[in-house]
């Protein structure tokens, strides 16, 4: 990092009319930020991590609340939405056990991530949420299961609100965009009986081929 010569900062004062003990160098409206790296991709890199650590505290300071991190939230709703589903007979439960699995995904790619058994550990997560508590979540560097108050990993809700309201809003639109794609093909399908009756029609005694 390069400093600045003193010349420079006699020119810079007297331009601004501030000095190092005035109100508004104690607490400036901005800043800059100078990164170096060792090549392109590190710097890149580097201002990639610093501008999503800057987005956090945004989002902390717009929204102040937060949620248990590594898949607790995650794992959580899951086990509510499969409890809701045992409430409710026939096919109208599956939407709720789909959306569970669905969910499951974020702690079993933090388990698959760290190289433990997936299908023990998932139950683990599982049985913590059913019995002790719903802050319960993935270590992220050992597997291990550990309750998100004491490990001190947490999201913030701004984010993953967002992050779920996008998921289920575009697998609604896939949904309905498969809807349309089968309406397509079932008309095509009703054309294609119409024609072959109408030749069938107009050719009653055609000789059929030995």
């Amino acid at each position: 990092m390069l400093e600045p010569s003193a010349d420079f900062s006699r020119s810079r004062s007297s331009e601004m009319n501030t000095s190092p003990s005035s109100p508004s160098a104690r607490a400036p409206k901005a800043c800059t930020i100078l990164l170096r790296g060792a090549s392109k991709d590190v710097l890149m890199e580097v201002e990639r991590n610093l501008q999503d650590a800057m987005n956090v505290a945004r989002n902390v300071i717009m929204d102040p609340h937060l949620v248990p991190g590594g898949g607790a939230v995650e794992a959580a709703l899951a086990h509510k939405l499969n409890e809701k589903s045992k409430a409710i007979l026939g096919v109208g439960q599956w939407p709720y056990r789909a959306l569970a699995d669905a969910l499951k995904i974020i702690p079993k790619t933090l388990m698959q991530n760290c190289g433990v058994n997936t299908i023990r550990t998932m139950t683990t997560l599982t049985a913590k949420h059913a019995t002790e508590g719903n802050t319960w979540g993935v270590d992220g560097e050992t597997g291990k299961i550990v309750d998100m108050n004491d490990f001190g990993v947490w999201d913030t809700f701004q984010v993953k609100a967002q992050v779920m309201k996008t998921a289920i809003e575009t697998a609604i639109l896939l949904l309905r965009i498969d809807d349309i794609v089968s309406g397509v093909k079932k008309q095509s399908d009703i054309d294609a009986e119409k024609m072959a009756g109408k030749f069938q029609s107009q050719n009653p005694e055609a000789p059929a081929e030995d």
